[in-house]
């Protein structure tokens, strides 16, 4: 069978709709949570993001009190959260910067910019990147953009949606221009993506032969050999003396 990219990211985007089912667009119902919460997310687990967030805002419990804590302090009660001496920083550095600029530590007026209003005023915000952006604006605003993390960057990449050497911030505007501009449908095409990523096209080990996509995933039609930017290369064992 013959795609084109844009029919075959669709046609890829139906079957996992019909593997693990349409959700509805579910964020933090604080847009300062969803926002901080992403930041400790950064390569740590759901669970350990949680306790790292509930932990902070147990021992400090405003957000004044968070941006002005001694930083080993910080960095303690977001132990959980991997990297918490780079996080911490970041934290403290993006609420001294909302403080100065907006007098506060509320966003929900985000809610009534543009999507491209938005996402300029919080990419210009210190230590936050397109990803973080889009799931603060796609989970809690419910506007129009696809997050991008590691695992919907290479099931993506592994498919063929995108070039081999095509970074995740690239492929933000590259898969968004090959799906309908319409929140439900980019939050279920990010979810299923990171939950197929998680489950079965995993890093090292994809289980392939457990996939849906198998069929037309460009990673498995070369026998599991293409050199994708997304994925590790395997270091040779050393050889013994």
């Amino acid at each position: 069978m013959t795609f084109n990219l844009a029919d075959k990211t669709r046609d890829a985007h139906e079957r996992l709709n019909e593997e693990y089912g349409i959700q509805a667009i579910k964020g933090y119902d604080d847009p300062m949570h969803e926002l901080i919460g992403t930041i400790l997310s950064h390569r740590t687990t759901h669970a350990n993001e949680a306790t790292a967030y509930r932990t902070m805002r147990e021992r400090f419990p405003t957000w004044e009190q968070v941006r002005d804590a001694p930083l080993p302090a910080l960095i303690d009660a977001i132990q959980t959260a991997n990297y918490p001496e780079i996080k911490a920083p970041y934290i403290q550095n993006l609420l001294t910067h909302l403080f100065r600029e907006t007098g506060t530590a509320n966003i929900d007026f985000l809610g009534s910019l543009s999507t491209e209003e938005a996402m300029n005023w919080l990419t210009n915000l210190p230590g936050i990147g397109l990803k973080t952006a889009t799931i603060l604006l796609l989970f809690t605003f419910h506007k129009p953009v696809l997050p991008v993390d590691t695992h919907v960057h290479r099931v993506t990449q592994r498919l063929g949606l995108i070039g081999p050497k095509v970074s995740a911030e690239k492929a933000h505007t590259i898969l968004l221009n090959y799906l309908p501009q319409d929140s439900l449908i980019l939050f279920n095409f990010h979810k299923h993506f990171y939950w197929h990523g998680q489950r079965v096209c995993t890093w090292y080990y994809p289980k392939c032969n457990n996939c849906v996509l198998q069929n037309m995933c460009d990673f498995y039609q070369s026998g599991s050999t293409a050199s994708l930017s997304s994925t590790p290369v395997k270091k040779a064992k050393p050889k013994s003396s």
